[in-house]
């Protein structure tokens, strides 16, 4: 291929990478949206009581291989970081029956919260999550930081909390 015609290709390329960071930086500037997520343990709590605390908000399914592949190392980052400000939130899908979300937070002796979603309201306030496991970072202030559709590279993610959790409150 010549030089000359690299540039067509080359400048798509770099167009298409802008947009992308830009379509990222447009969804991390969102607030969190306002909801109440009621638990499996029976506590209510909405976003604003969340506020001063970095939050990670998974949403995930029961019949989701890929969440439950995930779900230890969910548990493993909630474990390292909960004493220093992390709050988790395990979102079940609509479609879970809640018996079954229930007694698979007891059995893996879930130490976050795990939430119903029983009418897909919090996935529709959320952007309509519809592929799981989606997985949100939000920030002390209350704004989503990141975005992760599919199971997230837990190295990047730990990196992204550490960062936010020494941010004073």
């Amino acid at each position: 291929m010549k030089p000359k015609s690299l540039v067509l290709p080359v400048a798509l390329a770099l167009l298409v990478t802008l947009l992308w960071w830009r379509a990222i930086d447009a969804w991390q500037a969102r607030p969190a949206p306002a909801v109440n997520f009621q638990t499996v343990a029976g506590k209510s709590f909405d976003t604003a009581d969340l506020r001063g605390k970095v939050v990670l908000v998974n949403f995930w399914s029961v019949s989701c291989a890929p969440c439950l592949a995930e779900m230890p190392d969910i548990a493993a980052t909630y474990d390292k970081f909960a004493a220093r400000g992390l709050r988790t939130v395990a979102v079940a899908m609509h479609y879970d029956p809640p018996a079954h979300v229930a007694a698979y937070a007891a059995r893996e002796r879930l130490a976050f919260d795990v939430s119903f979603d029983p009418v897909g309201q919090l996935a529709e306030q959320f952007g309509g999550v519809r592929a799981t496991p989606t997985t949100f970072v939000i920030d002390r202030r209350g704004s989503i930081v990141a975005r992760y559709v599919g199971p997230p590279s837990f190295a990047q993610l730990e990196r992204l909390l550490e960062q936010l959790l020494a941010e004073p409150a």
